[in-house]
């Protein structure tokens, strides 16, 4: 069950952290947004990077539905998965050694091809943009697939903060990258809110102390949204976008 605004939820069952109780009664100043599964669905382009790679190993493919809940934790362990066929990704290291240079080369290709904006993204940012909000995105996708991402489908002005799940050593749910937003943006955690589509998304804003919106339509492992422990459960960016208006007025 999320919770509404003004509560303090608790992420995994477990006492709210002070931090969380702080932002909970001040004004959003940023926020910072997942890119797959939240701004762009680009399930289309990794599963077929993956049948790629497992063609090329003489395996089996695997479905769309499938690679969907693979999708999360970055390129080696959405490998491991696709090759173990399951999320715990459990495979000899010899064959993800073999198997993820073939992704990588074939990912380079279909990135971007059949991508596609969520409805509400574009109308979100805007409407996010208009009320001054400095924007950031976060992601566990590849600097070298990220940028190229966002410039073709006209992201890119919106973001003058991107951090990358190769940008720095740690990437969520770790609250490192959320952190270091903050940071760049001028921002202290309980002033921002992050919206995102995972349990990675709401783990490392809750540990940085921001709040978090979810929306129902990403990549969660194949669990529903509504399992988090989000402040809201958001149907587009447009409607974050208005929530965030309501709460500043």
């Amino acid at each position: 069950m999320t919770g509404e605004a003004g509560t303090t939820p608790r992420p995994g069952g477990g006492e709210a952290s002070a931090d969380c109780a702080a932002a909970a009664n001040l004004p959003i100043r940023g926020v910072l947004i997942d890119l797959d599964g939240t701004l762009l669905d680009t399930a289309g382009d990794l599963a077929a990077a993956v049948n790629r790679m497992l063609d090329a190993l003489g395996l089996p493919r695997v479905s769309l539905e499938a690679v969907k809940t693979y999708v999360g934790k970055g390129i080696p362990m959405l490998v491991r998965r696709a090759l173990a066929r399951d999320l715990a990704g459990d495979v000899d290291p010899a064959l993800v050694a073999r198997a993820q240079p073939l992704f990588e080369q074939a990912y380079a290709e279909e990135s971007g091809g059949s991508a596609r904006l969520f409805p509400g993204a574009i109308e979100g940012l805007d409407a996010l943009r208009a009320l001054g909000l400095p924007l950031a995105c976060m992601t566990n996708k590849a600097e070298r697939y990220t940028h190229e991402l966002l410039a073709l489908h006209g992201l890119d002005a919106y973001f003058p903060v991107v951090v990358c799940g190769d940008t720095l050593p740690r990437r969520k749910p770790d609250p490192l990258p959320v952190l270091w937003c903050c940071e760049r943006l001028g921002l202290t955690p309980p002033e921002v809110l992050v919206i995102g589509d995972s349990l990675n998304d709401v783990q490392a804003a809750r540990a940085a102390g921001c709040r978090v919106y979810c929306v129902p339509y990403g990549y969660n492992e194949g669990q529903p949204v509504t399992s988090l422990a989000c402040d809201r459960v958001v149907a587009t960016l447009a409607e974050a976008a208005a929530w965030v208006a309501a709460a500043r007025a």
